[in-house]
């Protein structure tokens, strides 16, 4: 009704020239003359001979908000201008003014005339302002994202235009939510503190969300429906667990079956019924959106070319409703023929033969016809090399590779490949653009790509994943532009970043071993120590340089505090990529006496690291090799009853050196989906017993002890492979060894393994101890004789990990991402006990959350599988917090 109102309001005052004082206005085109009243005077209007008159004035009424003169000037009606009366003028002037949709009323009035002059007032009632606007129905989350979608703001002119766009744009909204029967009802009331405001609430009904009840595959013949509906990322079949339902129907047909011999179709029914009657849907919920439906169609069609149907297409689909809260959509299949391919000829390749580029696009005469490996081995091949990655790789920017069909014959197609090489491209220009922190060279010296070289895709690509390794720099967004000048065969490449918080802070109080604890720790991950004497770069701390420090401090009172710093500059020296770093640690745990109180009793620990990490180009440039020499000194004043061994009293001095030799793939730092990580690393200290002719077996074991020595070796691998999308399997495995340099001395009380619960250290890692998480299991539970509280540890342990993760954002600033895992491991006193099979098992999920502010937080829930003797509580569910992934 509303848009019929405003209809006959425009029909009215655009036909009709309007001065009628009484408000009467002739419609009727039968008629050939009428009037304007003036005053007490009669204006007689000839509609088939017009009486021309000069504009003298234009007045505008009726307008509080708007300007008069800028209404003027678009009604197009000048002071001097000669218009016909009656004329096209004025049913042009009324036209414009009411397409700019701020008014509801619009007439134009005669308002004196002398002789040839006429004066004239243009009448405009304007239209309501918005003044504020608000949701009923929706929870908050769900407004705050609509206020974006529908970009209305305060002071819009509120006109039916408006009104349904941002009714259609709701409903849009909450369709693509799977909300196919939502419904928008908009209240309009006047704001009574502002005149001529309105406010609009929008009332919304969600109704339920409509879910797909079944699809229907019709004309499938060389693939299963089962295997068509895996194929629809998106579009799903709501769940269903509906085990005996028709149960006896899967009995008598299976019993058929095996009655007429036919055993091969049993399985086939068994198979069929459980599709039918069980669907569990875990990562997608089931919901209709059109956009999706239709790249699920794609892909189904990607599907079938990929076997061979080059020719797949789908005939017709059709979407309708099973019920109120259920559709169902029937989706007809024509697949073609198979088709495989047959002779592959090169043509326009001078600069390497047939024979390499067969090798490399790894198809042959006879091969189904799957136009998609051929892209991909041609064009880009993430799992390998390709066509294009041999030429783009030294140089030949302007490479094309064009496959042409020549000929189709029965279900054979010969293809010729025609290559053309152009110029080798040189690099002309390397620029960074977007770093408003991070300076220049720190970037630069992480760019492969240079001036004067040969273009190279692999030196971009790898650019571009060591930018992100920085994490200075939003992942998600680092986008190479990569700008080619055929005219003189160079190429400009400009990286583009954004920038994100890369330091961190980590402030927490928990409770832990039957104490309170506090922890403060800082970390700048972009420090620049050349500009701590500069007062203009403290915002709040000098940055951009790619330094690192970290201050940690962590305090339960008197009882126990412990603080570290340490400085790593990754590139000493600013030429090559070597990594110094120096770090010192002090901790101190006591009975909270004072230092004169001959009861009190103390354990302290200093520590002191210089590390020096190299960047290798052999086997590859993903190796790394990491060194540092360590001292560490423990100090122990009447603490036998924490420490193992001795009296609780003396000095025990490790140093030693460490050996780490790495290799790092991951695409990303945070949540990596293809990859690996693996580290083989050898700890060990001077065998001092082989230097001296003491006999171990006869000192005491502060004697024993005062000069550590041991070896220790470690293995860690992480594989990332991406299942589906951003669905990700990351496989884990670590191997830990302590041993020995003399028998007689033994196996060190110090550094050793405990294994189980969150793998957080702190005032409870006085002797050195490694701890180990797995989740399932209690804190160090999973270690030999935890139980008896000999506080001994584990020389060996072995733990493996299959993750399956999930994000949920992956915006910079908050990344999330669930996971699911199954876990196993064990510890050993000894490597006489060690088995690797017999292991503790455990099975959950937890979710992980990125805040550059904090680091990587984690909380899990795991199941322990296996009971820990002597320890009743061990095992079953356990909820685990983790920092910095310290239980992975």
């Amino acid at each position: 009704m509303r848009g019929k109102k405003t209809f006959s309001h425009q029909f009215a005052v655009s036909i009709v020239f309007m001065g009628m004082v009484s408000g009467m206005l002739m419609l009727f085109p039968a008629i050939s003359r009428g009037q304007i009243n003036i005053g007490n005077e009669q204006l007689k209007l000839n509609y088939q001979q017009p009486k021309e008159y000069e504009i003298a004035g234009v007045t505008v009424s009726g307008v509080k908000y708007l300007d008069k003169g800028v209404l003027i000037m678009i009604s197009g009606l000048k002071v001097g201008d000669k218009v016909k009366v009656p004329g096209d003028s004025f049913r042009n002037a009324i036209k414009k003014l009411w397409d700019q949709g701020l008014f509801e009323y619009v007439n134009i009035s005669a308002t004196h005339v002398e002789e040839q002059s006429i004066f004239l007032n243009i009448a405009l009632r304007e239209r309501p302002r918005l003044s504020r606007f608000s949701f009923n129905g929706i929870k908050k989350a769900e407004a705050d994202k609509i206020r974006e979608e529908i970009q209305i703001v305060r002071g819009d002119v509120v006109n039916d235009n408006l009104i349904k766009t941002a009714s259609n744009r709701i409903i849009s909204y909450f369709t693509e939510k799977g909300y196919l029967d939502a419904t928008v009802d908009v209240l309009q009331s006047p704001d009574t503190s502002k005149a001529n405001n309105v406010i609009l609430t929008f009332d919304i009904n969600k109704n339920d969300r409509i879910k797909i009840y079944n699809i229907d595959i019709i004309g499938n013949k060389n693939l299963t429906e089962q295997k068509i509906l895996k194929s629809f990322k998106n579009t799903k079949e709501k769940g269903a667990f509906k085990p005996f339902d028709d149960v006896e129907l899967l009995i008598w047909n299976s019993i058929g079956a095996a009655l007429k011999f036919n055993f091969d179709s049993v399985p086939i029914i068994a198979n069929n019924y459980i599709n039918e009657n069980i669907k569990i849907r875990i990562f997608k919920s089931s919901k209709y959106i059109d956009s999706e439906f239709d790249e699920d169609k794609q892909t189904l069609i990607d599907k079938y070319n990929a076997l061979g149907f080059r020719d797949a297409k789908i005939i017709s689909d059709s979407v309708y409703r099973h019920d109120e809260k259920t559709i169902n959509i029937n989706v007809k299949v024509d697949e073609g023929d198979r088709y495989y391919f047959g002779n592959i000829t090169w043509i326009g390749n001078t600069k390497y033969n047939d024979e390499l580029l067969n090798s490399i696009l790894r198809i042959k005469k006879g091969d189904i016809y799957n136009k998609e490996a051929l892209n991909t081995n041609l064009s880009f091949n993430p799992a390998g090399m390709d066509v294009s990655s041999l030429y783009l790789d030294d140089g030949y920017l302007f490479f094309q590779a064009v496959p042409i069909e020549t000929r189709v014959e029965n279900d054979t197609i010969d293809l010729e490949i025609r290559i053309r090489e152009g110029k080798q491209a040189r690099i002309n220009k390397v620029l960074v653009k977007g770093n408003t922190k991070t300076n220049d060279r720190v970037i630069v010296r992480e760019l492969r790509s240079r001036p004067g070289q040969l273009f190279s895709r692999t030196d971009i690509i790898r650019t571009t994943r060591e930018l992100a390794q920085l994490k200075y720099f939003n992942p998600e967004t680092i986008e190479p532009d990569i700008q080619p000048n055929p005219v003189d065969g160079t190429v400009d490449i400009i990286y583009g970043v954004e920038e994100t918080s890369a330091d961190q802070i980590e402030l927490s109080g928990g409770w832990g071993y039957g104490r309170i604890i506090g922890t403060l720790g800082l970390s700048f991950n972009n420090f620049s120590l050349r500009n701590v004497f500069n007062g203009n770069a403290w915002r709040p701390v000098p940055s951009g340089d790619g330094q690192k420090l970290s201050l940690r401090l962590q305090s339960y009172g008197k009882g126990y505090i412990s603080y570290s710093v340490s400085f790593t500059e990754p590139w000493l020296g600013g030429r090559k990529p070597n990594a110094f770093s120096v770090s010192y640690y002090h901790s101190l745990y006591s009975n909270g006496l004072s230092k004169n109180n001959p009861l009190r009793s103390s354990f302290t620990i200093d520590g002191i690291t210089f590390g020096l990490g190299k960047r290798l180009k052999w086997p590859d440039d993903f190796f790394s090799l990491y060194q540092a020499i360590n001292l560490q000194i423990y100090n122990l004043t009447n603490y036998s009853s924490i420490f193992p061994v001795g009296d609780g009293n003396g000095k025990y001095n490790n140093f030693n050196y460490n050996i780490i030799l790495s290799r790092n793939s991951v695409d990303a730092p945070i949540y990596a989906r293809s990859g690996s990580e693996v580290s083989l690393s050898l700890e060990l200290t001077p065998p001092y017993s082989a230097f001296n002719d003491k006999n171990y077996s006869t000192l005491t074991e502060n004697e024993k002890y005062k000069w550590i020595e041991y070896h220790k070796w470690k293995i860690k691998a992480n594989f990332y492979t991406k299942l589906i999308g951003n669905l990700v399997l990351s496989t884990r495995t670590q191997l830990g060894f302590l041993g020995s340099y003399n028998d007689q001395l033994g196996v060190t009380p110090f550094e050793r393994f405990y294994l189980g619960g969150d793998g957080l250290s702190g005032y409870n890692n006085l002797d050195g101890r490694e701890l180990i998480g797995m989740r399932g299991y209690g804190n160090e539970t999973i270690t030999p004789d935890y139980y008896l509280n000999s506080n001994m540890g584990g020389t060996i342990y072995s733990k493996y990990t299959f993750e399956v993760r999930y994000p949920l954002s992956l915006n910079p600033n908050a990344t999330i991402y669930a996971l699911t895992f199954l876990e196993a491991g064990n510890s050993w006193a000894n490597f006489a006990n060690f088995n690797p099979f017999k292991v503790y098992r455990s099975a959950g999920f937890g979710i992980r959350v990125f805040l550059p502010m904090f680091g990587v937080l984690g909380l899990d829930w795991g199941y322990g599988f296996d009971a820990v003797p002597g320890i009743p509580g061990a095992n079953k569910g356990q909820f685990h917090f983790s920092i910095n992934q310290s239980i992975d």
